[in-house]
């Protein structure tokens, strides 16, 4: 089992969501967070002051999938949010040592 965690612009969320879905992705967790990368944030003027905006609003999104569909997922991901630009995200994959679905107590793949 994997662990994906992919970091992208907030508008390209459903696009993902929606991408997932067509491979069979049943669950998801998304987080509001904030983060900068190459982009290093920017400026903007409100009411006649400039300002830096130094944390940009993104979206992460938590996924642990069977190996199997893990490259799949990856695939789904980089299409759907990709628009070309910087600061498009990120995706992390990394193992996961056990499951275990609290409700049933079922471990393991079966718990996913």
């Amino acid at each position: 089992m994997k662990k994906i965690e992919a970091i992208i612009k907030p508008f390209k969320l459903e696009e993902v969501r929606d991408a997932l879905s067509e491979i069979g992705v049943s669950g998801l967790t998304v987080t509001e967070v904030k983060g900068f990368g190459r982009q290093k944030g920017h400026t903007e003027l409100y009411r006649g002051a400039e300002y830096v905006v130094d944390f940009l609003p993104k979206m992460k999104i938590d996924v642990v999938l069977a190996d199997e569909i893990v490259d799949q997922a990856v695939e789904a991901i980089i299409k759907a949010a990709r628009s070309g630009k910087i600061g498009d995200g990120k995706i992390f994959v990394m193992p996961v040592e056990q499951v275990v679905r609290i409700r049933t107590g079922e471990t393991g793949e079966t718990a996913i």
